[in-house]
């Protein structure tokens, strides 16, 4: 008798545990309806087959018979929501959208100078948060707001390298030390080569990073230029580096250092890789500027006020990224680098004097860094407009380097 029931049964001897567990729930559904009789039966094959102990294959049956609720996915939490996010993406805007590693240094120094002005109205835990984010984090997070843009196609200073005898000589180059300073300047012709237009003269001192630009009317007012760019510095110019040999500008250079007792060096080009911290605020500058001719007092007003408030905003807030010196503490070559404004290393420096330390303490605290990116945003636009209005057909012209 039970040869022949069994003979309508799954046959075969289930050797792996997934064969094990196909038979036994196609016994299951059969033995929860079945009589007293039928479900011994299905025992004895389910045994057979397996070659489980009678116990354990009856309550292998029940337990594939019994209804399970499916559980739900146990994913992980929401850990940086949408608040979180979004004051990231305004740190990242007001900071000139830097990139992750030199963003993610800056969030425990800016996050709470926002909340300060009222510019970020977020609870202690979102800040908390936020600034705890890593890199890797705030790369992922900012990833749709990203937009990809070409390749600068600008001489940047950063491309330079000081590399040449100094033409004068009054103080040792020494680029750790506050005070060498790359010197560049633009001219705004909007691509013409022709006629008067006004100047900008950009310099970057190669320590701190710190950066001043001024606007003049022609490089005959350079001399004037560097005497107001001196004067809001935080610790003395010692020297300069300018790639501009055998020129008027050259020329002009040359005669200031003399007369000011400061070294004056050239430099010559070099390929491609030798980044320098002087480049973000070169890119800023025709950023800002964009490439329309400009020639008029009232935009070298307007060119200046840009210069002014862009001086307090990058100073004190913008990361800058440099290579430090030496390799790991391993040996291996690896490339190490450090991250902070202008600000904090010339804080730190022992070279500035404390009476100048004390004053950037004195102004760093009134500074609202959100305000000054509206200001330079608003003002940048108002030039603009003046541009295009009065020049529309050199609006698209690029802007050239001095010569």
């Amino acid at each position: 008798m039970a040869q022949t029931e069994s003979s309508s049964s799954p046959v075969g001897f289930a050797a792996t545990l997934a064969e094990r567990r196909a038979l036994t729930n196609s016994y299951a559904t059969r033995y929860i309806q079945a009589a007293k009789q039928e479900k011994t039966l299905i025992l004895d094959e389910l045994c057979a087959a397996t070659g489980w102990h009678r116990s354990h294959a009856r309550n292998a049956i029940l337990n594939a018979a019994r209804l399970k609720l499916a559980k739900p996915a146990q994913g992980r939490g929401v850990k940086y929501d949408a608040d979180v996010v979004s004051a990231l993406k305004l740190c990242w805007t007001i900071l000139d959208r830097p990139a992750s590693k030199r963003l993610a240094p800056m969030l425990p120094d800016l996050v709470p100078v926002l909340r300060r002005h009222n510019e970020l109205r977020i609870d202690d835990r979102t800040a908390e948060l936020l600034m705890s984010m890593s890199a890797a984090t705030i790369c992922r997070r900012l990833a749709p707001h990203r937009r990809s843009s070409g390749a600068d196609l600008h001489l940047r200073p950063g491309s330079r390298l000081r590399s040449e005898l100094p033409l004068v000589t009054w103080t040792e180059w020494d680029h750790s030390r506050p005070g060498f300073f790359e010197i560049a300047v633009v001219r705004h012709d909007g691509g013409t080569m022709s006629g008067r237009c006004l100047v900008t003269v950009a310099a970057t001192d190669i320590a701190t990073g710190w950066t001043e630009n001024r606007t003049i009317r022609g490089i005959g007012q350079l001399p004037l230029a560097l005497d107001e760019i001196v004067r809001n510095l935080p610790f003395p110019v010692l020297g300069l580096d300018c790639g501009n040999p055998g020129t008027e500008i050259d020329e002009v250079l040359l005669r200031w250092c003399r007369q000011n007792r400061v070294t004056y060096t050239h430099a010559r080009p070099v390929g491609l890789g030798s980044h320098h911290i002087g480049q973000q605020s070169w890119r800023m500058l025709h950023t800002l500027a964009g490439e329309y001719r400009y020639d008029s007092p009232g935009e070298q007003a307007l060119l200046n006020e840009i210069w002014a408030t862009l001086s307090r905003l990058t100073n004190y807030f913008y990361p800058q990224q440099r290579a430090l010196t030496g390799g790991g503490q391993d040996g291996s070559r690896r490339k190490r680098y450090e991250t902070a404004t202008p600000y904090c290393r010339t804080e730190r420096h022992s070279a500035v004097s404390p009476e100048d330390k004390a004053i950037l303490g004195d102004t760093y605290p009134r500074l609202n860094p959100a305000e000054l990116y509206r200001q330079v945003t608003v003002s940048a636009a108002r030039l603009h407009l003046i541009a295009e209005r009065r020049t529309p057909s050199l609006a698209t012209c690029p802007t050239s380097s001095a010569s």
